[in-house]
This record gives C-alpha cells, structure tokens and sequence, in this order.
C-alpha cells in the first residue's frame, strides 16, 4: 500500500513539474499578486467585455496563464485545472481579489438614455495617465465624459449595492460618494454636481439606485468649486489589502463589462 501512494505521490509531483514547467508563469503566482502592477492595470479585453455571465474561476486562471493581459484572446473560456491543484493558497487569494472587485457589480453607473437626439457619454483608458492639481500624480480611476451637456444633466447610478462610507466634499474630488460595496470593493464616484437626496455615511445603497448626478465640481479649496475642467464623473475602484489601505485598480475594462448591464430611462 505504502508502495501504491509512493508512486501515486511520484506521479503527482512530476505532473506539477511539468506544468509549472509548460506554463512559466505560474511560477510567479504568489499571495500577493493581487498588490501588483500587472493585476492592478485589469487588462481584461474585448471577449472579456462581452461576456453575458462571469466565470470567476476561468477568469483567474487565464490571467494568469496570459501574464495578466486578455487584450489578444478572441475567447475567455478554459483554463488548467492544475493551477488550484499546484498553488491551492495563492489561487484563492488571487480569485479572491477578483471575487472582491466583480462579486457584486450590476449596472454600468450612467443609465442609455432613451431620448432622441441626446449625446451618449464617452470614455477611454486614462489610469495611470498623469495629474497635476495638488501635485505630481497618477489618475487612478477612469473618466467617463458628458461634457457635451451642461453640468446636472447625467444621472448617476451605483454600480452595486452596499452601504456608504464617505461623502461630502473633497479638494481634488468635489462633491463625491464612496460605496463600500458587499463584496468588499471601495466604489468612488467624483465630481458631482449635486446628490440625489442627503446621503449619510452608513447608509444602505441598493443596486441601480440614484446617487447623484454628474458635474465638474472639484479642483478647487473652496467648498462647491466649479468650471475647472469638463463635466465628467470620475469612476474609482479600491480594494484593501494587507499592504494598502486604499489600493486602486483600472476601472476601464470593467465599465466595458458593466455596458452590458445598463439601465435604461429617458431623460432631457
């Protein structure tokens, strides 16, 4: 018998060497990859974009058989099974962080508008991209633009549920919300130009549900700031981790996710 497991164990080692062999990368899969560059830049791509239901677990072993960037897959779909066998504690952390970021997302946070004639908003991959105004900076979020209509016009929605956490005005950000979300993911919505009702912190927030509507407040050490730059709502995700307290990550691919998952109302 004891020969039998020998040999069973013997097997089983060489079988993980040689996928750690075939697939390089899972070498440097480690409990804190989530704390990453290469996790933090979600470069996730257009199959991702388009898909109808998320399969956490094909998404996390994908990224990182494709060192953390889907942008060339034409299909997110398979994926080893060895990686949870190889890296049990590393896999769940890693799974763990997407779960955190995608477990209780729902709506893309600008409704369609079903009026006619009405621009929609727009909006591109800018983390990382530089910012001056209180100093040298990295943007960590993602700017989805309605500068083509006056300040107040774009109602904005939460993108999950969840209970408030901050509120209230802030130099940089203006009249901003931030939504801890219930699976875990700080949800920051910037530059209001008003709020839907008197949020308080700990307040419950439904999916869907009217935060406020999109301005260009900010940028300014006066309360109520306006004009500075174009109207836009500034989108920023953060997660908790053992070494940051508020660590962003790119918002944009996922606001491509959550466009299949948007709201529809008619509003002029």
């Amino acid at each position: 018998m004891l020969v039998v497991f020998l040999l069973l164990l013997a097997l089983f080692q060489a079988t993980v060497t040689d996928y750690l062999c075939s697939n390089p990368t899972w070498y440097q899969l480690t409990a804190d990859t989530w704390e990453t560059e290469e996790f933090r830049s979600m470069l996730l791509g257009e199959a991702f974009a388009a898909k109808e239901e998320l399969d956490l677990d094909c998404l996390t072993v994908r990224m990182v058989e494709e060192d953390y960037d889907l942008r060339k897959a034409e299909r997110l779909e398979g994926g080893s099974p060895m990686l949870q066998a190889v890296k049990p504690r590393e896999y769940e952390r890693l799974r763990g962080a997407y779960e955190m970021i995608f477990g209780d997302l729902a709506y893309f946070p600008i409704p369609a508008n079903e009026a006619d004639g009405v621009p929609d908003v727009a909006y591109e991959d800018s983390w990382g991209d530089g910012r001056t105004y209180g100093g040298e900076r990295r943007h960590e979020g993602c700017d989805i633009m309605g500068d083509q209509m006056p300040r107040g016009f774009y109602p904005v929605v939460s993108m999950s549920g969840g209970t408030v956490e901050k509120v209230g005005w802030l130099e940089q950000g203006g009249w901003r919300i931030g939504i801890r979300s219930r699976s875990g993911a700080y949800l920051y919505y910037a530059h209001l130009y008003r709020y839907s009702r008197e949020w308080k912190e700990g307040d419950p927030v439904r999916p869907g549900e009217l935060l406020g509507f999109m301005g260009d407040s900010g940028y300014g050490k006066e309360e109520g700031t306006t004009g500075n730059f174009p109207v836009h709502l500034h989108v920023g995700i953060y997660l908790t981790t053992e070494n940051y307290s508020e660590m962003s990550v790119n918002p944009y691919w996922i606001l491509r996710w959550l466009e299949n998952r948007r709201l529809r109302m008619e509003f002029q």
